[in-house]
């Protein structure tokens, strides 16, 4: 290339028309912009690439964060929802002192007291074999109006007079609408209206002297509503709590519950998405700015005489770097807006979740988010480029003008010398000195593979610990082999649809599990809705009965339960309740009650984390109807879990029981999460592998004369491109070596707060996944990721005429 080679964006030649054509104008700036962007197709596209991933990351994530709580903060606003709710003992407190407690330090207003029960509503319709209708938490208001929690109707009317109900919307039993008859305790009641308490005061609401009626006189308990003057975190409604228990006589209060554990719930879906989505994010973003530096600076490096061609024609050193900005500007901003679109596209099925919490028709990440996120990544871009540009374009003319084709500095000569002294072959020899040349270039390159080997190994980690979640957050799937004792309808095709039988007599299901050979141990579970003190609705309790050794469970502190009047619950009913590992929660049942001290908390997800488990004796006393109960077997040392399944079937199947082999749990949201996490991976692998070939590109075509030279001494096509492998490969395996480390940190600190973020903790067992020979395997993913970015230039090196890389400067 001599004095008169082409300059960017034109033909050849000089003269008063070629400065005319490259003046210092607009025009030429545009025609400069777009020669360099068709010109170097392979950073353009991995600049797009990159912009992509950190802006879908970045748009789905704060979307997530904002959209998911934006319904339920709106509908709070709006009724002036009860930052607490507190339950008190009817018997132990009059309603005029009640009322008094709306003074208490804190308390800027409060509704109530109103009296409260709970009761089970039933159709006027045929239930199904054990169905037994949750208990709701019925108020008496005489009004939807009020200075806290402000109920909003959204059918009908509020109840006006006796025998009339008002239902909440998400507490509506199944084909109970407008003009529904429901029964309660031998009185007809009329469904009038479907509200919504947006701090889920209340499952239904009737007319105060209904109430009454309904409970024989006086209530056994009285609800008010509380807004805080400060209500933001968990501490200020315990205080709020505590001063309102201080202003109450003592004892009085018998359950209580924060707006804020109402507010996790509504959230828990798309909450739980939330940290690992912005550890992605973040990976990408910081991915993005490294990526997008060693394109920028790569594409400097090797246009500098053109760099210099252009001052020379009257380019101030601003406009010079204002043209390599907008090379990058360019593909940028269509992986900006790429990224806007992914990144909604990735939200819908999750925005879903939110608008059937709340009922709403669409959910959708808010638009600001659509512009704020690619316009601060764009700003990235333009200050990630703007520094090695404008450096390139201050240089003297003269100086870039007698700048010749890179050939290395003499560090990597003496690296070559003293590891050619080791037996290993000339083009091993070659590649590992080759990094030693220009270590600056060396080290970004490896930047970019330890983030890929980062996020390999973070979602690696990720996944291990979502499969050990979905089969740890399930207690109920114990055993080898599970007893239905509610048989599914079984018929041949064409038949008409039979409706399931009766429940099975647990006890000749249990004798026959006993008889047959190859048990060795078995329990039996079963479940109710019963009423707590302090929940809306009550709380789901499952109560075992027989070896509960075998039963599939994790523990997140304490014990399991051992002996009569013990439970354990699982870390949201705790925080919804306000008692710890070591209280006492009191259980009601058509005035029957019974106090159980919780001894440990459970890893549980399944019905929101709200399920109390505990012996059956220990809930006798309630005389609560249960659903048909299950078995959970386990079958004796060298017994095939199979066959064994297939001959208890055939024992149960005429007392209209089933028998099978247990399935492991399943989860849409796990689900999902492992496929949002595959994909997002797979980008920064992408990312990082465009990073790779972009370095490497660079680095062979500053060397290709130095190919020649070795082609022309006997070098084969395979050695080259070994030595290019090798190269790549060294970088590869020090990187990996470096982003293991900091994926398993990123892991350790990512899964807490996934498990917070649904209102859970997820045990320590489930979090250390990586074993020694696991992290052995993904040591090796930086070499992976560096060779498999390496392999097209290193294809292209060795297909390289020997002549003409003779002939290259």
């Amino acid at each position: 290339m001599g004095a008169h080679s082409p300059a960017p964006g034109g033909g050849s030649g000089g003269g008063p028309a070629r400065a005319r054509f490259l003046a210092p104008s607009g025009g030429a700036l545009g025609r400069v912009v777009r020669a360099g962007i068709g010109r170097r197709r392979t950073q353009t596209a991995v600049m797009v690439l990159t912009t992509l991933l950190s802006v879908a990351s970045a748009v789905l994530a704060l979307g997530l964060l904002v959209a998911s709580g934006a319904p339920f903060d709106r509908a709070f606003a709006r009724q002036h929802g009860a930052h607490l709710t507190v339950l008190f003992d009817g018997s132990a407190v009059t309603p005029e002192r009640l009322a008094a407690t709306a003074r208490a330090s804190g308390v800027a207003a409060a509704s109530g007291p109103f009296a409260v029960t709970s009761l089970r509503l039933d159709a006027d319709r045929a239930a199904p074999p054990g169905f037994a209708p949750p208990p709701l938490t019925v108020v008496g208001r005489a009004s939807a109006a009020g200075p806290v929690d402000a109920v909003g109707l959204t059918e009908g009317r509020w109840a006006s007079a006796p025998g009339e109900i008002v239902l909440e919307r998400g507490s509506v039993p199944p084909a109970s609408g407008l003009g529904t008859r429901l029964s309660a305790e031998g009185a007809a009641l009329t469904v009038v209206g479907i509200a919504e308490s947006a701090g889920e005061s209340a499952d239904a609401w009737v007319v105060p002297g209904q109430l009454t009626a309904l409970t024989g006189g006086r209530p056994h308990a009285l609800q008010m509503l509380y807004r805080l003057t400060t209500a933001d975190t968990a501490a200020d409604v315990t205080a709020g709590r505590k001063a309102v228990t201080a202003a109450a006589p003592a004892g009085a209060v018998t359950g209580s519950r924060s707006y804020l554990d109402v507010r996790e719930t509504a959230r828990q879906n798309t909450a739980a998405f939330v940290p690992f989505v912005t550890a992605f994010a973040l990976l990408g973003l910081a991915m993005s700015v490294l990526v997008i530096g060693i394109v920028v600076s790569g594409a400097v490096g090797a246009a500098t005489r053109r760099i210099g061609i252009l001052k020379s024609l009257g380019f101030t050193p601003l406009q010079v770097g204002r043209a390599y900005v907008a090379q990058a500007l360019v593909p940028g901003t269509v992986g900006a807006v790429l990224g806007v679109a992914l990144g909604n596209a990735l939200g819908v099925p999750l925005m879903a979740e939110v608008a059937e919490v709340y009922g709403t028709a669409e959910v959708l990440i808010p638009a600001w988010v659509d512009l704020v996120v690619p316009a601060g990544a764009l700003v990235l871009v333009a200050g990630t480029a703007f520094g090695p540009a404008l450096r390139a374009a201050r240089l003297p003319t003269a100086t870039v003008l007698r700048m010749g084709p890179a050939t290395g500095g003499g560090r990597g000569r003496a690296i070559r010398g003293l590891l050619g002294r080791l037996p290993l072959p000339l083009p091993v020899v070659l590649g590992l000195a080759a990094p030693f040349a220009r270590p600056a270039r060396a080290a970004s390159t490896a930047a970019a593979v330890t983030f890929g080997a980062l996020a390999v190994t973070f979602a690696v980690g990720l996944g291990s610990t979502l499969v050990a979640v979905r089969t740890d957050g399930d207690p109920d799937r114990g055993g080898d082999v599970t007893v239905h004792t509610v048989a599914p309808p079984r018929g041949n095709p064409g038949d008409p649809v039979p409706l399931p039988g009766r429940p099975a007599d647990p006890a000749a299901v249990a004798a026959a599990i006993a008889a047959l050979p190859g048990t060795d141990s078995w329990y039996r579970t079963a479940r109710a809705q019963l009423e707590v003190a302090g929940l809306k609705g009550g709380a789901p309790v499952v109560v075992y009965e027989g070896d509960t050794a075998g039963s599939r469970h994790t523990m997140v502190s304490g014990r399991w339960f051992g002996a009569a009047g013990e439970a354990v619950a699982a870390t949201r009913f705790l925080r919804a309740t306000g008692v710890r590992v070591g209280g006492t929660v009191t259980l009601s049942e058509r005035g029957r009650t019974v106090r159980l001290r919780i001894v440990g908390e459970v890893f549980d997800l399944g019905d929101d984390g709200m399920t109390l488990r505990t012996g059956a004796a220990s809930v006798a006393a309630l005389r609560a109807r249960h659903q048909p109960a299950e078995f959970a077997v386990t079958v004796a040392a060298g017994t095939d879990a199979a066959r064994y399944a297939e001959r208890l079937d055939a024992a149960v199947t005429p007392l209209g029981a089933e028998a099978a082999v247990t399935e492991g749990s399943k989860s849409s949201v796990i689900r999902a999460m492992q496929a949002l996490v595959v994909m997002l991976t797979l980008m920064m692998v992408v990312v990082a592998c465009l990073g790779v070939l972009n370095t490497v590109v660079l680095e062979t075509r500053d060397r290709v004369r130095d190919l020649g030279v070795f082609k022309a001494l006997g070098m084969t096509p395979g050695q080259t491109v070994a030595q290019v492998l090798t190269s790549a490969g060294i970088l590869g395996l020090l990187s990996g070596l470096v982003g293991v480390p900091l994926g398993v940190a990123l892991h350790g600190r990512v899964m807490p707060a996934m498990g917070r973020a649904v209102g859970t903790t997820i045990p320590p067992a489930d979090i250390d996944v990586y074993g020694t020979p696991l992290l052995v395997l993904l040591a090796t993913a930086g070499v992976v990721i560096a060779t498999a970015g390496a392999l097209l230039p290193a294809g292209w090196a060795a297909r390289t005429a020997t002549a003409r890389a003779l002939r290259a400067e």
